[in-house]
Parts: C-alpha cells; structure tokens; sequence
C-alpha cells in the first residue's frame, strides 16, 4: 500500500512513521509513506497558502490552488490503479473501524491535511473522495488526524501485526469493546486474576470473555450496544450476568 500525506508540516511526522508498528511496516516495505509539503505546490516568493475568507470572519482559509496542484502531482505520480483521496475534516463521516477497514482495502491513500479556519470548500466538492474525522473535537490542524487514520490502517495490512489472532479480538472489530486482560503475577498487592482464567478450560475461558465483552459494551458504550446485533447465546450471557450483578448487590 502507498500513503500520501499532504501537509503544511511534514516533520511533525518523523519520529512517529519510524516508530513502533508503523515503522516496522515501512521497514518491512509493506506500505509506503511519502509526505508532500503543500507549500512546495504555490507559486510565490511567500509561499503563501492561506488568505481571508470571502464574506468575512475569524482566521485564515486554506487556499484551493496549492491543494489542487499537490493532488494532481501525487495522482500523476502514482501508479497504482485504485486512489482514494480523503480530506481529514471535523465535518467528515467519523472513523471507526469499518471506515478503517473500507480504507485497508484501498491501494493508495491521498491524505490532505488541513489547518488554520479551514480549507476552501472547492476542495471537498471536487477534489475529495472522501472526507473523515476522528472524533467530535477540534484540532489545530489535520497531521494528528493523519496519524491515526495510518496507524490504525497500516496495522491492518497482511503481515505487520504477528498475529491475526490479535486483531480479530480487539476492540471495535466485531462491534464490542475488548474484554479484559489480565498478565502475570496471578496475584499483586491483594488483587487477583480471575480464577476462570488460570483454570486451563478454554471453553469456559472464552465464554467469560465473551460476556465480559458484553457487559463493558452495554455499561460504557451504550450507543454500540443500541447497534449490535446478539445471538440468542449473547442474550443468555448478558442475562446471567446482570442477573449474577443483582444477586451479588454489585
């Protein structure tokens, strides 16, 4: 896979893309990372890539003809056959982790990143394919947004996580929170492991899971338990453990 990032500050970005998961993927050349400084596509002395808003009003606008031109430079220059070009934007649809997965699945990302008040509308209406944001909350500019759209895609392509195993149990991937997750010792300072846990029944082990997963969706994320769709066996699992809750006066 090809990412491209467009941004006002392209070194914002070293030491996260050479770090960690990201970083190994790079290394191992499953995805490239290319970062394109919109202020190379102006045509000015200034390099000027903002101005006021028509019509009045607080801060500065992204200017369209940098963007454009940058876009252009990085569609002319791929080869790669599928391109999916998204604004990082408060108004874009929220990432999750189908978006993410929809996103996977893409050959070559083109990232725009934007700053100061905003970005010229005209890039969203005909530029974009697509337009994300990663939560309800406002930030300075697009690069933290970036960030995370490529770490949780990148961790997604074939053989950068060891084990597949891994992602298919986290959080968000079936719809649920994750249940929790206990190492050694078995005991620390009084507190112990779940005794279901040390008892080598994994049948039983992965029931309790299940229902733990259950129930911390149900208490802490109530709008994706409002979406879910249970079995008949969920349904029982999530019974007996409210049911256990009332019994215990928890």
């Amino acid at each position: 896979m090809r990412i491209d990032i467009l941004t006002l500050f392209p070194d914002v970005f070293g030491g996260f893309f050479a770090h960690s998961i990201v970083g190994r993927a790079v290394a191992k050349g499953v995805v490239d990372i290319r970062l394109h400084n919109v202020r190379t596509f102006t045509h000015d002395k200034h390099h000027v890539v903002d101005d006021y808003p028509y019509g009045g009003g607080a801060g500065m606008v992204l200017k369209p003809e940098p963007v454009f031109e940058a876009v252009e430079f990085v569609k002319q220059d791929a080869v790669l056959p599928s391109v999916h070009t998204v604004l990082l934007s408060p108004q874009g649809r929220l990432l999750n982790q189908s978006v993410v997965r929809e996103l996977s699945g893409y050959e070559q990302l083109v990232l725009i990143c934007g700053h100061y008040e905003g970005i010229d509308e005209r890039v969203a209406m005909y530029l974009a394919n697509d337009e994300v944001s990663i939560g309800d909350y406002v930030l300075s500019g697009g690069e933290v947004a970036a960030m995370v759209v490529v770490d949780c895609v990148v961790r997604l392509l074939p053989g950068v996580v060891g084990s597949e195993v891994s992602l298919v149990e986290e959080s968000y991937n079936d719809g649920f929170l994750e249940y929790p997750q206990y190492t050694r010792p078995a005991v620390y300072r009084g507190l112990e492991v779940p005794s279901i846990l040390l008892s080598g029944d994994h049948k039983q082990v992965a029931r309790w899971r299940r229902q733990q997963s259950l129930m911390r969706t149900a208490k802490r994320r109530s709008d994706l338990m409002a979406k879910a769709v249970l079995s008949d066996e969920d349904k029982k699992l999530l019974s007996d453990a409210l049911q256990n809750q009332v019994t215990e006066g928890i």
